[in-house]
């Protein structure tokens, strides 16, 4: 954004209240360090975006290439010249600051999974290919980083959740209904504006080519399954807050895992309510009120990562 349109626009955006919202209960600086991540986030799904839009597949190539080097190397790139690289570097840093080594190890390796996937969402839309409906989904757990969001639950509790329990059914049914809600009510409200921009990756769009629903009847479906990752996580949750109070075992660390739990499954329900309120109260999504409905009017649209 230039920064006149920083003053008009960056507040009503509510990045950070999205975070703010979701991870309660975190010490200030985790959760500074998130809510700065998540602004990162967004306005480098821009970048993404205005590189299709305007066909800039090196462009692209260079911020790729330049996001995976940043996130194995981030001391080396917090001066690099593209603001977007310094930033993820600088992210990267403090929140190695939170968590043991095999926590900041796991982020990096889920957040490379996710650039990877943001280049296939790329070469896809620039080919004009709509993945079928279980290609979208299976992509879609990535681009909207599901794992990362998840993993960001650990620094706020003040602990890394071991693999037993990060793994456990119960455990992570909770936290994929939670994210699968998330990324679907994220299509939902986003379907005006890429139907308007030719996009080829959203639920809807792929409902409509592989299943032969009309748009009524794919907005309809995608409420259906918004409506039961809420029915189905308040099961989940049950069986997420059994396991927890099964970690309690006695022992100092077993109480401390089953109260780590218990606040990642709260929070898992905190972000039903904080994605329904950003969705409706963001600027980002008030695709009616733009003079283009493809593009927000925030966005820098020519000179956004260069030509």
């Amino acid at each position: 954004m230039p920064a006149d349109k920083i003053e008009e626009y960056a507040d009503g955006l509510c990045y950070t209240d999205l975070m703010a919202g979701y991870y309660l209960g975190a010490p200030d600086e985790v959760m500074q360090a998130i809510g700065d991540y998540s602004a990162w986030f967004f306005v480098w799904d821009d970048r993404h975006d205005r590189h299709i839009v305007h066909r800039r597949p090196l462009a692209w190539d260079r911020l790729r290439t330049g996001l995976h080097t940043a996130l194995d190397r981030p001391h080396e790139h917090l001066r690099h010249e593209d603001p977007l690289v310094a930033g993820l570097a600088d992210s990267v840093l403090r929140f190695h600051r939170f968590l043991p080594g095999t926590w900041n190890t796991r982020f990096a390796r889920h957040f490379h999974a996710v650039i990877d996937a943001y280049d296939r969402e790329f070469r896809n839309r620039s080919e004009g290919h709509v993945p079928t409906v279980q290609e979208y989904l299976d992509l879609r757990r990535l681009t909207f980083a599901h794992w990362i969001w998840t993993d960001l639950l650990e620094p706020c509790a003040g602990i890394e959740l071991p693999e037993s329990v990060r793994k456990h059914p119960a455990y992570r049914r909770a936290a994929l209904l939670s994210q699968e809600f998330a990324a679907w009510y994220n299509d939902l409200c986003s379907l005006p504006k890429e139907i308007a921009g030719d996009e080829v990756h959203n639920l809807g769009i792929s409902l409509i080519v592989h299943e032969g629903l009309t748009l009524e009847e794919a907005v309809v479906e995608i409420r259906r399954r918004i409506e039961n990752c809420v029915t189905d996580f308040l099961v989940a949750e049950r069986d997420a807050l059994r396991f927890a109070d099964g970690l309690a075992d006695g022992t100092v660390r077993g109480k401390e895992l089953s109260l780590a739990v218990r606040a990642c499954v709260a929070n898992m329900r905190n972000w039903f309510s904080s994605v329904y309120w950003f969705h409706h109260e963001s600027g980002r999504y008030r695709v009616d009120s733009w003079e283009d409905r493809s593009t927000p009017p925030y966005v820098d649209n020519e000179a956004a990562g260069g030509k």
